[in-house]
């Protein structure tokens, strides 16, 4: 499909309002793999591989990697797929990305649902304000090298992928060997990884460009509560950020792959959120 410029690939399943699932670093559709069924129920389901990710085209500047450049392709793939407006969840860098479209789109996001991922303005207000969350943070920091960061989780058949997954994961059955497997096969696609660190390079490069407007569209915040990434306390009073209905769930005893590890808690919150009638979530 073309949107924005790009070719990106794709997966979809169901019939009736569009829903996008955007998923986040280092996955690709397939992180949504246990949600896709469920919500096809009731929805037209499309979950694409990021710009940059797996099959996705793969601008080379850094700057088209910018939040507002992503957030726009939110727009452009919500009316390359024949609709005007979409509901959006997004877990992770799809987060923030689905956060950032739903501030500056209003009129195409009517509904946002964000997964262990704060508003990108909590984010970057804590890596200014907690050496906690900053010392958790230190691999954006790495990120920012040039070709070392690739070489590194490239090493040994991108076998990282293990201890990044099953190694942080509070339930290691939640990821299988073929699971695991699919990771490393999408890493390692040829200009990939360079793309999906981008995301990184170009928050640190660019001028601000996160979100301007606080978040009109009914939004639902689903956070793991043992994400060793980012700390539960980045969820503490991001409804400011949010001038529409706003509600979080925390689920316990789940790390930052939430959808991975508890999906049948998450397909359900995302198919009771989205399912009910606007005018009831307000």
């Amino acid at each position: 499909m073309q949107a924005n410029g790009l070719r990106f690939h794709y997966v979809t399943a169901g019939e009736g309002p569009l829903l996008l699932l955007l998923h986040g670093f280092p996955q690709f559709w397939y992180a949504w793999r246990h949600q896709i069924p469920v919500l096809a129920k009731k929805f037209r389901v499309v979950a694409p591989d990021l710009r940059g990710y797996n099959e996705t085209d793969k601008p080379k500047r850094v700057r088209d990697y910018r939040l507002d450049v992503l957030a726009t392709d939110v727009v452009a793939l919500t009316h390359a797929l024949g609709e005007k407006t979409a509901y959006v969840a997004g877990h992770d860098w799809g987060g923030m990305v689905a956060w950032t479209a739903a501030a500056n789109h209003p009129d195409v996001v009517t509904k946002l649902a964000v997964l262990n991922i704060p508003h990108p303005r909590q984010m970057s207000k804590h890596l200014i304000t907690s050496f906690r969350q900053l010392r958790k943070s230190w691999y954006v920091f790495f990120f920012q090298l040039p070709w070392l960061p690739e070489r590194t989780i490239l090493k040994n058949d991108a076998s990282i992928v293990t201890p990044l997954f099953r190694g942080l994961a509070k339930n290691k059955a939640a990821f299988s060997d073929a699971d695991l497997d699919a990771y490393r096969k999408a890493l390692q696609v040829p200009g990939a990884l360079t793309a999906a660190l981008s995301y990184y390079r170009a928050s640190f490069r660019a001028p601000w460009v996160g979100p301007k407007h606080r978040i009109a569209a009914p939004t639902l915040c689903i956070w793991g509560e043992n994400d060793s990434a980012l700390g539960k306390e980045l969820t503490f009073g991001q409804e400011k950020w949010v001038k529409g209905p706003y509600r979080i769930e925390y689920i316990p005893e789940c790390s930052h792959w939430v959808n991975d590890e508890q999906p049948e808690a998450v397909s359900s919150l995302l198919l009771e959120f989205f399912s009910q009638k606007m005018e009831t979530s307000a």
